[in-house]
């Protein structure tokens, strides 16, 4: 019997690979896109039982080939470009693909657990699983949105495991190949690495330079609740995937700095000391992102904590410091 982990060469999608396998699971078939080929590379330290293009899944999916063969699919595989504006591509890759593996897990009675996303909630200002808080401000938010809706409807007449998760603002390793979607902390890293400074949004949205907040939540977290809820199969919903704490890009900046100062064996620095020295620096709000930008994010935790989730979160100065640590150990010499 297999787990399907879809978009496994990606960042979430690998960092649940490696945590599978250090739970001795390593009969899992590994399905992605990897039309960008460089996102082999997490993979590498992982045990897999097969790989399969997204294509010829489906199609396998479709003719019955793994009828009775898998034990659950862990379905992170999406495009997640905010700024995609293909919207027949985004809808037929993230909306549809998902609702072709919700008929197949429902049919065979299969967990599904599947990644949704905080920018299903717009630019409002609650972030609570209910329709009322949802209103997506871009093609991507919205094929998360329709997915969930379509979930929704389905939930009472399935009797299986179906999980939706959605992801605040995820940082940790295995992002390298998300270029520009990849998180604050790593683009960080790498401008006080090459520049010896870090760049930031100026004020916008009522909020002051590097003010804007975002729920920011290490991969590590991610991983133990996505494997929380493989341990749980009578549990099933949409539930929040953040911290519970919004914190600003100041305390993301001022965390990655000082990290790198402490392995270079500097003192860590103030906020202020940093902008005194030109270690952080605030450039002007990008015009394309005017109206498609969620200046404060925060999750309710509340359904989370009710089915039985209790342990703690990681801080950013905790979960940035760690994941420092890890760039600087793999930089090359």
């Amino acid at each position: 019997m297999y787990t399907i982990v879809t978009g496994a060469a990606g960042f979430i999608g690998a960092n649940l690979v490696k945590a599978l396998n250090e739970r001795g699971v390593d009969d899992i078939i590994a399905v992605d896109d990897l039309s960008q080929a460089d996102k082999f590379v997490n993979l590498v330290d992982c045990e897999i039982a097969d790989y399969l293009d997204q294509r010829d899944f489906l199609e396998a999916l479709e003719a019955g080939n793994f009828d009775g063969a898998i034990d659950a699919i862990v379905h992170q595989g999406a495009c997640s470009d905010t700024m995609e504006s293909d919207g027949r591509y985004m809808m037929a890759n993230n909306f549809r693909y998902s609702c072709s593996l919700l008929d197949f897990c429902a049919d065979q009675e299969l967990p599904l657990l599947y990644a949704s996303s905080a920018s299903v909630y717009g630019g409002g200002s609650v972030f609570r699983e209910d329709r009322r808080h949802e209103a997506p401000l871009n093609i991507y938010a919205y094929s998360k949105f329709l997915f969930d809706q379509v979930v929704r409807r389905r939930l009472p007449e399935i009797s299986s495991q179906v999980i939706g998760l959605r992801y605040f603002n995820v940082y940790g390793p295995r992002e390298q190949h998300k270029g520009r979607m990849a998180s604050v902390a790593f683009h960080f890293f790498n401008q006080y690495r090459a520049e010896g400074r870090v760049k930031l949004f100026a004020g916008s949205g009522g909020y002051a330079d590097g003010e804007q907040r975002r729920d920011f939540v290490s991969i590590a977290d991610v991983v133990k609740v996505n494997l929380f809820f493989l341990e749980h199969p009578d549990l099933s919903g949409i539930f929040n995937l953040g911290t519970g704490r919004a914190q600003s890009f100041n305390e993301v900046a001022v965390a990655t700095v000082n990290a790198c100062r402490l392995a270079a064996g500097e003192p860590a620095l103030t906020l202020a000391e940093m902008v005194g020295r030109g270690l952080v620096d605030y450039i002007a709000f990008p015009p394309a992102l005017a109206g498609k930008y969620q200046s404060y994010t925060e999750a309710d935790l509340g359904e989370l904590r009710a089915i039985g989730y209790a342990d703690e979160f990681a801080t950013v100065e905790q979960g940035v410091s760690d994941y420092v640590a890890r760039l600087l150990q793999t930089e090359a010499p």
